[in-house]
C-alpha cells in the first residue's frame, strides 16, 4: 500500500488506524455517493464474490456526525471466502493486519486510505450470518429513531473529548449502547 511517497507496511497501516485522531464532522451529502462508488468499484474489480454490499456506520445515517469514513458491509458466503478476499483486496487498494484478523472469528477487516487519510472501511461477513444482522440493525435502528441518533451523537461527541487520541478506546467506549440498540430491535 502505499501513502504518498512512502510505503506504508501492515503494522504502519493498523498502527496508523488505531492512532489516527478521532474527528467528528458534520453529515456530509456526498457520503452515500461515495459508498456508491466504492460499491460499484468493489463488484466490478470481484464479480460473483459478494452476495451484497451495505453502507452502515454513521455515514449511512443522514444528519449524523461522524468521522468521515465509509463504511461497507459485505456479504460472502463463507468466512473463507472473505480470507479467500484478503491479498486481491489489498492488490486493489485495501490495507488490512493479517493478525488483527486472526483475532475476529466473524468479520474480516480491511481499510483504504487517500490523502493521508482513512476513506473507508471494509467489513466482510458472512451474508445473513449474526455480524450482518447485528450491523443492519443498529444503523436501521439509527435512521428510524431520531432520538437514538441524538443519543448515540451525544455519546460519540463525548468520547471523541475523552479519547482524541486512542480509536480504539473511542470504538470500544460506543459497544454498550451498540448493542443494547442492537437488543432493543
Amino acid at each position: 500500500m502505499s501513502l504518498g511517497a512512502h510505503s506504508v507496511t501492515e503494522e504502519e497501516s493498523l498502527h496508523a488506524a488505531i492512532h489516527e485522531d478521532v474527528a467528528l464532522h458534520p453529515y456530509e451529502a456526498t457520503w452515500p455517493q461515495a459508498f456508491e462508488a466504492e460499491r460499484s468499484r468493489l463488484l466490478s474489480l470481484f464479480p460473483g464474490d459478494f452476495v451484497e454490499i451495505e453502507h452502515i456506520g454513521s455515514t449511512a445515517v443522514p444528519g449524523l456526525k461522524a468521522k468521515p469514513v465509509i463504511d461497507l458491509l459485505a456479504g460472502v458466503q463463507s468466512i473463507n471466502d472473505a480470507e479467500s478476499l484478503a491479498l486481491p483486496l489489498c492488490q486493489a487498494g485495501y490495507a488490512t493486519s493479517a493478525a488483527f484478523n486472526a483475532s475476529l472469528s466473524d468479520r474480516k477487516w480491511f481499510m483504504r486510505w487517500a490523502n493521508g487519510h482513512r476513506t473507508h472501511h471494509l467489513h466482510l461477513v458472512v451474508h445473513g450470518g449474526p455480524a450482518w444482522h447485528e450491523r443492519l440493525a443498529f444503523r436501521n435502528a439509527l435512521r428510524s429513531r431520531p432520538e437514538l441518533a441524538a443519543e448515540y451523537v451525544a455519546l460519540k461527541t463525548q468520547l471523541a473529548t475523552a479519547h482524541p487520541n486512542d480509536r480504539e478506546a473511542y470504538t470500544m467506549a460506543k459497544t454498550g449502547f451498540i448493542l443494547a440498540a442492537v437488543r432493543q430491535t
